[in-house]
Formats: structure tokens, sequence, C-alpha cells
């Protein structure tokens, strides 16, 4: 039996990003980095007990991840028209 692939998908695997592709990732670029601290933070606790310290890091890390989505949504709700109430 052949396998059988999409020719749209193969050639997807060969092609670079389109300039929105890119100019959307941009647009994420402050909740992909606070995703990666957040994440920094968990592993680093992962082999010890939580100090009072390490709580507060994890709290501002989560507090970064939340202001990032909210700055996001709230610039893709502005520029799509949308008014929020």
């Amino acid at each position: 039996m052949r396998n059988i692939v999409a020719l749209a998908a193969v050639g997807a695997l060969d092609a670079e990003p389109t300039a929105a592709e890119l100019d959307a990732i941009e647009r994420e670029m402050p909740l992909i980095r606070a995703d990666v601290e957040l994440l920094d933070v968990r592993i680093a606790l992962l082999d010890r007990p939580v100090s009072e310290l390490d709580a507060r890091r994890l709290r501002r890390a989560r507090r970064r991840v939340l202001d990032a989505r909210r700055d996001l949504s709230n610039r893709a709700a502005t520029t799509s028209g949308e008014v929020i109430a």
C-alpha cells in the first residue's frame, strides 16, 4: 500500500513564513516571552519546596502572562473595530 500525501502539505514544509505570519509572531512576542518566563519559574520549582520568595516570583510571572494576554486581546479588539464595553 502506498502512502498518500497532500501536495500542499509537502510544499508547506519548505516554505518560509509570510510577512503576515512574521507580523503576527511579532505582535504575540510579549506573550511568548511571559509564557517562557512562567515556564522557567515552574521548572525551577519542580525539585524544591516553594519559599515565600519563590511564591512571589511565581505570582509575578503569572501576572505578566495575564497582562500580556489582556494587552494582546485589547490590541486585537481595537484593530478589528470592536467596541469593548
